[in-house]
């Protein structure tokens, strides 16, 4: 996995800086409209990062917009930042869904694009988004989310099986506020200070456990050789001695598991074919 955790170390910098690449031709954007977080990722046409935005977000649960306005403000703050920097108009985009979502919520999250001025060349599913990245043929790919803990099965390069079910890390976060008898947003914030983690794993493991037994259900019937988890929520370093003490299998966690899926649907961004100039 090294390969592609530099590729996500390269696109985290871009995050963290606000820099970006120069580059040539046509961009692709991602667009990962999260329950905690929304991530904007532009590649080029090779999938090579070149630049990338992040901020916090409330505007979707479990793969629903609850609030249109707040989201399409979001992105098209993100996007005119993004277009600021590269000097170029993004016109393209894809987005992503939780596996198993209603075709309304699709409809409404190609809405919040548009709505930024975003042309929508596709909607993936989270985890698929994912294997683009890891490079996955044979496998499962389970993204934890803000919302939900979705599934896609790989065998042979091609996606066999998806699924999600509503445990993410929001449950995480509203067990650490009951916990400590605070606030949501206050909790999120201990969750997520890299400092508190051992005084706050014990905590969530839990809810980590019940993830773990989500995808032990997902993966019944299906032989594969490895789990990779992605998604902000799999950030705790014990996470993965969680899932493998509970599925029996090597489970594997690239770098900046956050940042897995914003590039992922970057890279599923169809562009459209270039239109020969008239003479």
């Amino acid at each position: 996995m090294e390969i592609k955790n530099r590729t996500l170390s390269n696109f985290a910098e871009l995050v963290r800086t606000g820099e970006c690449k120069k580059f040539r031709g046509r961009l692709k954007v991602g667009v990962d409209l999260g329950t905690a977080n929304t991530v904007l990722a532009v590649v080029d046409s090779t999938n090579r990062p070149i630049a990338g935005v992040s901020a916090p977000s409330h505007a979707i649960r479990d793969g629903v917009i609850v609030n249109y306005y707040e989201s399409v403000q979001l992105v098209t703050k993100l996007k005119a930042e993004l277009e600021e920097k590269l000097g170029t108009e993004l016109p393209y985009a894809a987005a992503a869904i939780p596996p198993g979502v209603s075709e309304g919520s699709i409809k409404s999250i190609g809405y919040v694009l548009e709505g930024a001025g975003f042309e929508v060349m596709n909607i993936v599913d989270e985890p698929t988004a994912a294997a683009a990245v890891l490079k996955i043929t044979d496998g499962a790919v389970v993204d934890v989310g803000g919302g939900t803990t979705g599934i896609s099965i790989l065998k042979d390069g091609k996606v066999i099986y998806t699924d999600d079910e509503a445990t993410g890390g929001s449950h995480m976060t509203m067990t650490v506020a009951g916990h400590y008898k605070i606030p949501y947003e206050e909790a999120e914030v201990l969750k997520t200070t890299p400092e508190k983690e051992d005084e706050i794993f014990p905590v969530v493991k839990a809810t980590i456990e019940k993830m773990a037994t989500i995808t032990e259900k997902f993966l019944n019937g299906y032989q594969v050789p490895a789990v990779y988890v992605v998604g902000g929520s799999a950030s705790f370093r014990e996470f993965t001695n969680v899932f493998e003490k509970k599925l029996k299998l090597p489970v594997y966690r690239p770098v900046h598991p956050l940042l897995v899926t914003p590039l992922g649907i970057a890279y599923n961004c169809e562009l459209p074919p270039v239109t020969p100039k008239k003479k």
